[in-house]
């Protein structure tokens, strides 16, 4: 298949639906409505999304009854980047080539912008308008699995634990895995389980679903550790080296560049041997596997 094209038209797609779902931009109060749209479309690949969507195609499902929980995906996405990229976290001036958000809007607004999404993503995935083709069993399912992957327990514990990490020489890579299976893996795992779940997966398809999803939330997070290293600013949207500037827990800090890759590599096999009973509707998601650690932004 051409992944390339793939992505795009999937993308599209997603952006399509995310300009129906989120309040307008003249929608009142005008400012916060702004900031959250200034974020959410500034030229993310839309990951997330996608994956849910290729998910739930893998298992035979209709990727229209699953569109909103994508979008609402990418709006907790887009929120924790937001919330990320703040003075008092990591302090970013920019992310995906343009200025961050706190520094368009202000910290307040961006705070609240974050805030705003992360709800307006709970309102969509409970609205009975949206979800009408969704079983209520299959919808509290997923946004019970959403819930739990953002908050302490998943990409907010993550990311506590890497804060606290920060500039630490003692390090394990024990801690390492527990930040990057949180802070981007648990996303990228509920993305995939949530589609899988309304494609209607159970048993022993799920399980495989999930165990991919794992494999390449870890695989994801170890390539964008890799990338800071390797890769440039104008290729990253945001600058360069700036794990190491602020002495991040990452693999290549534990590991060594090296290992890094070999770990990323087994990660996407191990990724690929969870669908091998799956049939052609499934190679989205094996080609998305091979992407993660050959992508250069």
């Amino acid at each position: 298949m051409d992944l390339k094209h793939y992505l795009k038209s999937m993308q599209q797609l997603v952006d399509n639906a995310l300009e129906k779902y989120l309040p307008a931009a003249d929608d009142l109060p005008l400012s916060v409505h702004k900031a959250m749209r200034y974020s959410v479309f500034a030229g993310g690949k839309r990951v997330r999304p996608i994956l849910l969507l290729a998910s739930c195609t893998a298992v035979g499902g209709d990727t229209e009854r699953a569109m909103p929980a994508a979008c609402a995906m990418e709006m907790i996405h887009t929120y924790s980047l937001i919330h990320d990229d703040l003075p008092a976290m990591d302090d970013d001036d920019f992310r995906r080539g343009i200025p961050t958000n706190h520094k368009v809007f202000g910290e307040a607004t961006a705070i609240l912008a974050g805030d705003a999404l992360l709800t307006e993503a709970f309102i969509l995935l409970s609205s009975p308008e949206r979800n009408c083709c969704l079983d209520p069993e299959t919808l509290i399912r997923v946004i019970q699995e959403i819930a739990v992957s953002s908050g302490s327990r998943g990409m907010i514990g993550g990311q506590v634990v890497d804060m606290e990490s920060e500039g630490s020489k003692e390090v394990d890579l024990a801690t390492v895995q527990y930040i990057h299976t949180r802070k981007t893996g648990a996303l990228i795992r509920a993305s995939v389980k949530g589609g899988a779940l309304i494609g209607g997966a159970a048993g022993t398809e799920l399980d495989a679903i999930v165990r991919y999803g794992e494999a390449i939330g870890l695989a994801f997070q170890i390539a964008d550790d890799i990338l800071d290293i390797e890769g440039t600013t104008e290729q990253l949207g945001k600058d360069a080296g700036s794990d190491q500037a602020r002495g991040k827990a990452t693999y290549p800090a534990v590991m060594g560049l090296a290992a890094s890759k070999q770990r990323a590599g087994e990660l996407v096999e191990a990724a690929l041997e969870a669908l091998r009973f799956f049939d052609a509707k499934a190679d989205p998601l094996r080609e998305i596997a091979a992407y993660i650690v050959k992508r250069k932004s």
